[in-house]
């Protein structure tokens, strides 16, 4: 099997990753994750998003955390921007990308947008717009596309409508999103297979959830269709407000570990950021990832 020389790693823990936690999280804690990542090597971090406090509360201080972080040179620092109003957050915030976000499935749009998913698409064309306009990358986030909570299977025809709306509207950068963490990997080889034709590979994200223990699997698979982009969170942070019963991101951690041992390169520090999953998880009183775990054990004999 021939797998890329090099993947890119986009790390979503301070967006992705906190935005479920229940306790707000300190905004000196979230400054300090974004830094200790950005130091770690990873080239894109989701740093925060411009979502109204009423929906996630937890993403309320992100212009403060995007005021105060240490940006690295050459970093992209991307934010979430579901309408313009997000848009003029992030401009302000100096966001490098803005990630406009939708759902493959009908059922899932309605209930986490409140609107269609052609709505959906729609309400995002003027943000798309601006970010052109401004020179800001603009990526597009595909959420459901392998498997929903409130109507379980979603057709690939739905998958695909949505893909070829973000590469109309510009998006460098799709990311195919396991949202709740059903697929295995055929599913995702197939579900993959499918969008390279609407959208080219070298812009295809995989984003996997760990929720039956697939991610890592599912990583595998979607490198063996040519995929060299993979959303991953320290310490395996994360979950899905609007998902019930979806647990966190593929740990950053476990796919660093991956990839190594694919000889596939990052230009990530494995040992830096396990330091950082054994940080953020001893804040938030959880257990970090597996291989994050097994690395400090070892360290520690």
């Amino acid at each position: 099997m021939s797998y890329p020389q090099r993947v890119k790693i986009v790390e979503v823990g301070p967006r992705d990753g906190l935005q479920n936690e229940k306790e707000l999280v300190p905004t000196d804690v979230k400054v300090e994750l974004c830094d200790r990542l950005s130091a770690a090597g990873f080239p894109n971090v989701e740093a925060t998003s411009f979502v109204s406090p009423k929906w996630v509360p937890q993403m309320a201080d992100g212009a403060e955390v995007m005021a105060r972080i240490a940006r690295r040179p050459g970093t992209i620092y991307s934010v979430l921007t579901p309408n313009m109003k997000g848009f003029e957050g992030a401009l302000a915030a100096k966001a490098d990308e803005v990630v406009i976000f939708g759902a493959a499935s009908e059922a899932f749009s309605q209930k986490n947008l409140n609107c269609s998913i052609a709505e959906s698409m729609d309400r995002f064309a003027p943000v798309a717009e601006a970010a052109k306009a401004h020179g800001i990358r603009l990526r597009g986030a595909l959420s459901t596309a392998l498997g929903c909570p409130y109507q379980g299977e979603v057709p690939i025809e739905d998958v695909l409508y949505v893909a070829r709306r973000f590469k109309e509207m510009g998006c460098i950068e799709i990311d195919i999103a396991d949202t709740i963490g059903v697929a295995t990997p055929q599913k995702v080889r197939k579900v993959m297979e499918a969008v390279a034709k609407e959208f080219p590979i070298e812009g295809i994200a995989g984003h996997f959830h760990d929720t039956y223990g697939q991610a890592v699997a599912n990583v595998v698979a979607a490198l063996d269709v040519g995929i060299s982009i993979f959303h991953s969170s320290a310490a395996g942070l994360g979950g899905c407000p609007f998902a019930k019963g979806a647990t966190g991101n593929v740990a950053s951690e476990d796919v660093l570990y991956l990839m190594r041992g694919l000889d596939i390169e990052t230009g990530v520090d494995l040992d830096a950021v396990v330091d950082t999953g054994q940080w953020i998880s001893a804040h938030l009183q959880r257990k970090s990832s597996r291989a994050g775990n097994a690395i400090a054990a070892k360290r520690a004999a």
